[in-house]
């Protein structure tokens, strides 16, 4: 299934039309419908961002995102796991030990 066919399917699911959808996102109908039938690839990255965010998809891999997760969440967590994934062992044993040292913080406050 493209990405487009993906935005359709969950477009439908979630509003009556694609026009509806369209009205409500501020984007011109045509425009929309166009990029659903030839594909997404020349839409403007940040419109596809804006309609994955209005519904629920991960822009990566337009998979659904979790109720409550944001979707700038989701994002910076990938960007993290990126650069750890590109670490050698020392690397990541190294920074996972710098991670344990930020969650215990609080141990090291003085207390009032």
């Amino acid at each position: 299934m493209t990405k487009a066919e993906i935005l359709k399917k969950e477009i439908l699911k979630q509003y009556k039309s694609v026009r509806q959808f369209a009205m409500e996102m501020g984007i011109p109908y045509s425009t929309l419908v166009t990029a659903l039938d030839r594909g997404i690839d020349g839409m403007a990255y940040g419109t596809v961002i804006r309609i994955c965010g209005k519904l629920g998809l991960n822009p990566v891999d337009f998979s659904s995102l979790e109720k409550d997760a944001s979707l700038g969440a989701l994002l910076l967590e990938n960007r993290v796991m990126q650069y750890y994934l590109k670490l050698n062992q020392n690397g990541r044993d190294k920074i996972l030990g710098i991670l344990e040292d930020y969650t215990k913080i609080a141990d090291y406050k003085l207390k009032k």
